[in-house]
């Protein structure tokens, strides 16, 4: 595995994580995408448990899509051990689901989502949804960690 995580992918659906990971990649986005198919395995990662022990936990993903409808944990428990955590709250997570329930909307919104997106049902929007999130949130968007200056 590359020492620098950029995209952490937490998707059960292969399909849609394949279409994802090609779109980012196809468009040279970043070369670093770690994918991980539900949410248990992904709260080990960032955590460096279980499989992820001993894992550098310096080494934080510049943004996390997160699907909701997961086995095992859900994207919503995910998104709130993210953010309630010291360690992990300050890496944007961008929810990109299938659900457009106002309730899984608001309570990832409650929960301190960065961003919600409806994954489109075809290929094309799905693809150009992506790149432009992959473009924004790894390309433009300045994490906090690279802003902190000290003031005197």
């Amino acid at each position: 595995m590359n020492s620098k995580v950029e995209i952490l992918l937490v998707e059960d659906n292969i399909s849609d994580a394949e279409l994802a990971i090609r779109a980012l990649l196809k468009n040279n986005i970043t070369n670093y995408i770690i994918h991980l198919k539900d949410g248990a395995i992904a709260l080990d990662f960032l955590f460096g448990r279980g499989q992820y022990e001993g894992r550098n936990l310096d080494n934080r993903p510049k943004v996390i899509l997160l699907d909701l409808k997961m086995p095992k944990v859900s994207g919503i428990e995910v998104l709130e051990q993210i953010k309630s955590n010291d360690l992990t709250k300050k890496i944007p997570v961008v929810i990109l689901t299938s659900s457009n329930e106002f309730t899984d909307i608001e309570k990832s919104y409650t929960l301190g989502a960065n961003s919600y997106i409806v994954k489109p049902v075809d290929f094309e929007s799905f693809h150009r949804t992506v790149k432009d999130m992959g473009i924004y949130w790894v390309m433009l968007n300045q994490p906090l960690e690279m802003n902190t200056r000290q003031v005197t």
